[in-house]
């Protein structure tokens, strides 16, 4: 079923948008929160179709006092990372090398670094501090592409959390290698396309550790390196693993990788599930506070270009808007104008717009 009205607390922020498919989660999430009751979507999907060719026709004939208010309220989006075509496949078949080879203890340090610097001079050579969330996706293969993207979206929050240069590279090598202790797991476990069950979810919870040894051995990477590999699944209130620690106790690169992980793992499909959308990933992250560490969490959302400028969106009252700038503080609310009446929407401030969502 689709949410047909978003789901919003007293301050009028939307807890999960309209237009979500509703799920196991979503359930637990509502009653959590006594919401007893939600109105669904009836009737077949707009056709994408017809949708483009309205918007085209909007295009065309907006009037002039629209265009110059969208030219004079526009403001370019902050610097995004940026990864060519060229690099990504580098890049790519740099980690599938990783993890194919962990026992090449000669050159299995060389070519993670080398690997790193690539992401390093996608992120920190081009100033970025934001990235377009549906331009990452390195290969279609999961667990190369994951820990791409994983690395990559820790070095943009760990450059807003204010890390120095050294720490961004070395947060860049735990996130590539976050997941490497999957190579000890058995196939049939790691590509199960189902429910995994008790075993075989105590055995998966066992690759941060068994990440962190291999590491260990190699007697290559630091310190720092190996506890983001080996804390990724900690959480801050205890209840994470291999080791169940508090937030304490948690290293900062675990911490940041775990937000770039879950957001990640939310938004990739897997057999046995389907994607969320970008907005819902974000909705739940905001949701995971006890999960999650604070400081992690907002960095990641201040990193985040959900609707780039330019881009057309349309309003829960129907209207489709062109975004015109984007508010760090607040992804899930650009401010926008309206293709038909002009109107501007300042979502993040205007109170007169605390009911309205991107739908």
């Amino acid at each position: 079923m689709k949410i047909d009205q978003a789901i919003v607390d007293k301050t009028g922020r939307a807890l999960i948008e309209r237009g979500a498919f509703l799920d196991d989660f979503h359930i637990e999430y509502l009653a959590q929160k006594g919401v007893n009751g939600i109105y669904i979507q009836e009737g077949d999907e707009e056709d994408p179709e017809e949708i483009n060719a309205e918007i085209a026709a909007l295009e065309k004939n907006m009037p002039k006092y629209t265009r110059e208010l969208i030219e004079k309220e526009r403001v370019e989006d902050r610097s995004k990372v940026t990864i060519s075509e060229s690099v990504k496949k580098q890049v790519g078949e740099g980690v599938q090398y990783l993890f194919n080879n962990t026992n090449d203890d000669e050159h299995f340090a060389e070519s993670t670094e080398n690997v790193s610097k690539e992401l390093m001079h996608a992120v920190l050579d081009n100033d970025a501090v934001a990235f377009d969330i549906n331009m990452l996706k390195v290969s279609d293969e999961y667990t190369f592409k994951h820990s791409v993207d994983v690395a990559t979206v820790a070095m943009i929050i760990g450059k807003n959390y204010g890390l120095v240069r050294d720490q961004i590279h070395d947060i860049g090598v735990a996130g590539l290698l976050h997941d490497l202790g999957k190579t000890k797991i058995p196939g049939a476990v790691l590509n199960k396309p189902a429910k995994l069950d008790e075993n075989e979810f105590a055995l998966m919870k066992q690759h941060s550790l068994f990440g962190f040894q291999i590491l260990k051995d190699k007697q290559e990477f630091n310190e720092d390196i190996m506890r983001g590999v080996l804390q990724h699944h900690e959480k801050i209130n205890g209840s994470g693993y291999p080791l169940g620690v508090g937030a304490t106790k948690i290293h900062t690169y675990a911490k940041i990788i775990s937000v770039a992980d879950v957001y990640d793992a939310l938004v990739t499909a897997r057999p046995y599930k389907s994607a969320f959308t970008a907005r819902e990933a974000i909705e739940m992250i905001m949701a995971m506070t006890g999960d999650l560490e604070m400081k992690a969490m907002h960095s990641f959302l201040s990193s985040v270009v959900l609707y780039p400028v330019d881009s057309v969106v349309k309003l829960s009252n129907g209207e489709y808007c062109k975004v015109v700038k984007n508010d760090p503080a607040y992804a899930l609310r650009p401010t926008v104008v309206g293709m038909k009446t002009g109107r501007l929407y300042d979502l993040a401030n205007d109170v007169k717009c605390t009911n309205l969502i991107i739908g």
